[in-house]
């Protein structure tokens, strides 16, 4: 089974098969956001995600 794409631009596998996403409104309009704010969306998140889950969309990634 092929990876999904999309799902691949936006997650992140660790070494330990953790996967992190990128947390959402840091692509444009943040001259309103503090400094604090903007360093806080830099940082990834856990993305829970099932087994069945990271074979479906991340077939060639995942360990």
């Amino acid at each position: 089974m092929k990876t999904n794409k999309s799902y691949k631009k936006r997650l992140k596998v660790t070494r330990n098969g953790k996967v992190v996403a990128r947390k959402a409104g840091q692509s444009h309009f943040n001259a309103k956001q503090s400094g604090v704010e903007r360093l806080d969306k830099k940082s990834g998140r856990d993305f829970q995600m099932t087994n069945r889950q990271k074979r479906r969309f991340l077939a060639n990634i995942t360990k």
